[in-house]
């Protein structure tokens, strides 16, 4: 089947490709567009590490880009902010927000003044209890549904679990919790450009509101510290503040929630692993982080600062280039048998969270609510399955996802 996010065309005709650009690094990809088999995104992504697909290669979709399909590239890229501008992430390159968001969207150093103010509400001591938190939400989300003998993971599960967590960190109202899903989807998988540029407005609009509800009154939660923050020794702006919140929304409503989508339509389909599990709980760390280097979600994006050879590639300044994470993680020149999936394998290197300065500050959090998933879901749900005459359903973006998983287990 095809993935896709539903967009307007933008694509390069072969006749109008840029003067620098060879047909011989032309390959036809379309970020938004996948041939997905049986709901595995990954394996379909990984067909870009085929004979005759370049390393490095330029595909006339979305406006014409760049893509690194191997993991030392990908890897390398991600840590050079000297050559390669976080100032565009997406493409085709309108889609970028027309004022750098920070601190995803700035370079260093302005980029580190802005990260610096979420390390509190995102380290060792904060995530401690934010663990206890999602601990007690997944007992009592999977309890609620035991007994039914079946569930649909996302809507029932993947979306209240991470999204739960999150949303009572910035402290916004469970009942907001649809729209903000709705909005923060159409920017990562939008299904129209009218969509996208309309819950772009409605989304930053509700981080401007609460900007100015906890200046007005503030509270205990992540916006509210923020608010009281200084950058360059003066107060935070709202202008400022406004895009970091909206920032915040879209990362902490989906990409936690589409990795353990991935993860859970693996173990349903294999029954060893889940009896590893089951029978070794001890390996269950491990087994996060072999989930995570199979299946990344992200298709991050870099700029090209200055007219640069690189690897005999010739680039111009300006030239975007696409960094898809799964890459990385199921490139055999870095990993034996990539696409299977070892719970004794020895801990990667990876690039699921990025790498360099933009490495995603989440990602300890993700860490957390992965590994108390399986095992909280495999102590009360130790045998599961896709249910019969169902598939997964999968689109593709700037963060692939599943959007549709229904279970199946025998009520005992």
């Amino acid at each position: 089947m095809t993935t896709s996010s539903a967009h307007p065309e933008t694509t390069s005709p072969l006749s109008s490709l840029p003067a620098h650009v060879p047909r011989s690094l032309v390959h036809d990809f379309d970020l938004y567009n996948v041939e997905v088999e049986q709901g595995d995104y990954h394996a379909a992504l990984k067909r870009l590490h085929e004979p005759g697909v370049p390393d490095i290669f330029w595909t006339p979709r979305n406006g014409g880009h760049w893509v690194a399909t191997r993991g030392e590239d990908i890897y390398h890229i991600f840590k050079d902010a000297e050559h390669f501008s976080s100032r565009k992430l997406v493409v085709p390159r309108e889609r970028n927000p027309a004022i750098p968001l920070p601190p995803i969207f700035l370079d260093p150093p302005e980029q580190a003044k802005y990260r610096s103010l979420l390390a509190p509400a995102l380290s060792p001591k904060a995530v401690s209890p934010l663990g206890e938190s999602a601990r007690a939400l997944a007992v009592e989300l999977i309890e609620g549904f035991y007994a039914a003998g079946e569930c649909e993971f996302v809507g029932d599960f993947a979306q209240h679990l991470p999204i739960g967590i999150f949303m009572k960190m910035v402290d916004v109202p469970t009942a907001d919790r649809a729209k903000l899903l709705h909005w923060a989807d159409q920017q990562v998988r939008p299904t129209s450009e009218h969509e996208r540029e309309d819950s772009f407005h409605q989304l930053f609009a509700y981080a401007a509101q609460k900007v100015a509800e906890r200046k007005a009154n503030p509270g205990t939660d992540l916006i509210s510290d923020l608010t009281k923050a200084q950058v360059d020794g003066q107060p935070i702006t709202a202008e400022a503040l406004a895009p970091m919140i909206f920032l915040l929304l879209v990362g902490g409503l989906d990409t936690v929630a589409s990795a353990m989508g991935f993860a859970a339509r693996f173990m349903a389909s294999n029954p060893s692993h889940r009896r590893e599990l089951v029978e070794h709980p001890e390996r269950i760390p491990a087994a996060v982080e072999e989930l995570l280097r199979r299946f990344p979600v992200v298709n991050q994006g870099r700029m090209v600062v200055h007219d640069m050879t690189y690897k005999g590639v010739d680039m111009r300044a300006g030239d975007q280039i696409i960094l898809p994470t799964t890459l990385h993680g199921l490139d055999d020149r870095k990993f034996d048998d990539p696409l299977r999936v070892d719970f004794s394998r020895p801990m990667p290197i990876h690039s699921t969270f990025g790498n360099g300065v933009h490495r995603c500050p989440g990602s300890l959090l993700a860490r957390t609510e992965l590994k108390i998933f399986l095992e909280e879901w495999l102590k009360r749900i130790p045998d599961f399955r896709i249910k019969p005459g169902t598939t997964a359903g999968v689109r593709a973006g700037v963060n692939a996802t599943i959007y549709s998983l229904p279970l199946v287990w025998e009520v005992r």
